[in-house]
């Protein structure tokens, strides 16, 4: 069956209509990323789909599938099925992040820049926090909850 990417593109467009809203109305608050691999063992890859379906987080991979836009998707469609889930393919935000392994939950602060990075860890400190692990999202969530708030008050 072949893979309608024009229909994807409008399914994906659909899917974070509001978010982009929220994003150009100054409106978009903090973001969670989960960033992923086709490396990871695939009950892993599933539980996270899971999770970032129901989190509203967006799952973040560096790079295509055997360079194939195609396989990609085919690879996406078959590991999310019918749940809707946030995908990016974005190597830059790798660099920005620091990732160097994964999964790596990523809790972005509202008003944190998404600029090129020619380094590793071009965002600072506090445009973000993160942790690394096959940890639930929960668990993630609450550590860098703990960890941004940590952060705000050494601001003040």
């Amino acid at each position: 069956m072949p893979i309608d990417l024009e229909a994807i593109s409008k399914g994906f467009d659909l899917q974070n209509g509001t978010q982009a809203a929220a994003m150009t109305s100054g409106k978009a608050g903090p973001k969670v990323l989960i960033f992923v691999s086709f490396a990871m063992p695939e009950a892993t890859l599933q539980r996270l789909v899971d999770q970032a379906a129901l989190a509203g987080a967006t799952l973040v991979l560096r790079g295509l599938v055997n360079g194939s836009i195609r396989d990609t998707v085919t690879r996406m469609q078959a590991l999310i099925g019918s749940r809707r889930v946030a995908v990016q393919i974005d190597p830059e935000a790798f660099d920005r992040y620091a990732i160097t392994r994964t999964p790596t939950f990523v809790l972005v602060m509202d008003g944190a820049g998404t600029e090129a990075c020619r380094s590793r860890a071009c965002g600072s400190s506090q445009q973000f926090v993160k942790v690394a692990g096959d940890v639930t999202l929960d668990y993630a969530m609450k550590y860098l909850s703990r960890r941004s708030q940590g952060s705000a008050q050494s601001k003040r």
